[in-house]
């Protein structure tokens, strides 16, 4: 089983996953555009018992960040993390998209994810 590690940017706090996670995304809806502060979002989700974190988080509609440097981490319920890869340790992360989300919003100069599912919205 692998083990991914990563941490905030401050490295206060820290995040563990085992295995492999259940799906990889990028998302181009305007929530994830203004969280990240970027284009998109790229991350992966995980089944929660192959999730931990250390440190303490604040919280924003369920978004989990590091209330020092900012960092946006994760969020978490009893079923799923979901884990901005951006975060991890080793990079690249050799973690590929199986999917994209909200294409309709995705830049012009962005080209799809060559054998990912195009949503124009959310996964059906």
């Amino acid at each position: 089983m692998s083990t991914l590690t990563g941490s905030c940017l401050c490295g206060r706090v820290r995040i563990t996953v085992r295995g492999e996670p259940r799906r990889i995304g990028i998302c181009h809806c305007t929530d994830c555009r203004q969280e990240s502060g970027s284009a998109f979002t790229f991350y992966a989700i995980w089944p929660a018992d192959q999730f931990e974190s250390t440190g303490d988080t604040s919280e924003y509609s369920g978004r989990r960040f590091c209330p020092e440097c900012g960092s946006r981490m994760f969020s978490a319920d009893e079923d799923e993390a979901e884990i901005k890869l951006g975060i991890l340790t080793d990079a690249p992360t050799g973690l590929t998209p199986t999917y994209e989300l909200w294409i309709k919003r995705r830049e012009g100069w962005l080209r799809p994810v060559p054998g990912a599912k195009q949503y124009e919205e959310d996964r059906l």
